[in-house]
């Protein structure tokens, strides 16, 4: 019998389409229902509870019950992390699910990839990121610069308490819309909570979409492209 890690049983948990569709829906961070994630996964609702218990003992969902609802939501950033390998993997290698309909053009434009920013402008913000030095990627590893620690401190981001914590505080997360890069990491996270903060942005309820204000396109454009 071989020894080491079951990584049969974890991927067979996630390949399931059902049960697929309803972690990439708890990606935005936000836990939700077994009716809300039955509807993400377009089976019933017997059939969903079913699903989130193999989820639930395989260790991938963390449930929380609150009156008489159980919430569920991704277990840790280790399972997320998985599944934004898993997206960049599908999409670098062409396995794209093709969905069509009017949300699909702001999901591309802005979208939030288990709290941080993604889509076009997620994009473009690491790109200019990395082209006014706030980022370097050497040897494959994303880091902050002296300048990018300035920047990001007076935009109202405490890097102190970033480092203090147990997660990556940069890294780099594949778009699967457009197969280039969006920051991840406590840093892409913090930097989406500062847009919330400032009201220059604000997500879609009962979407992964991000939607901007003109003000906070302007800001963005101002402060972060730099232009």
């Amino acid at each position: 019998m071989k020894e080491g890690p079951d990584i049969a049983r974890i991927a067979a948990l996630i390949g399931d389409p059902a049960r697929a569709n309803m972690l990439t829906a708890l990606m935005t961070g936000k836990a939700l229902t077994a009716s809300e994630l039955a509807v993400e996964a377009g089976i019933t609702s017997q059939t969903a509870s079913s699903h989130l218990a193999k989820l639930d003992a395989g260790g991938l969902l963390r449930p929380l019950k609150q009156g008489r609802h159980k919430y569920f939501s991704l277990a840790n950033d280790d399972v997320a992390d998985v599944l934004e390998g898993l997206m960049g993997l599908a999409a670098k290698t062409g396995h794209l699910r093709t969905r069509t309909g009017p949300k699909d053009a702001m999901l591309r434009r802005a979208r939030v990839c288990y709290n941080h920013l993604a889509g076009d402008m997620g994009i473009q913000m690491f790109d200019r990121f990395v082209a006014r030095g706030f980022l370097r990627i050497e040897d494959n590893a994303l880091s902050l610069t002296d300048g990018g620690s300035e920047f990001v401190e007076g935009f109202g981001v405490c890097l102190a308490e970033l480092r203090a914590r147990k997660a990556p505080l940069c890294k780099e997360c594949l778009d699967w819309s457009a197969r280039r890069s969006h920051l991840a990491g406590s840093l892409g996270r913090a930097m989406l909570s500062q847009f919330e903060k400032k009201q220059w942005a604000k997500r879609v309820p009962e979407s992964r979409a991000v939607v901007f204000s003109p003000q906070g396109l302007q800001g963005f454009e101002a402060e972060i492209v730099g232009i």
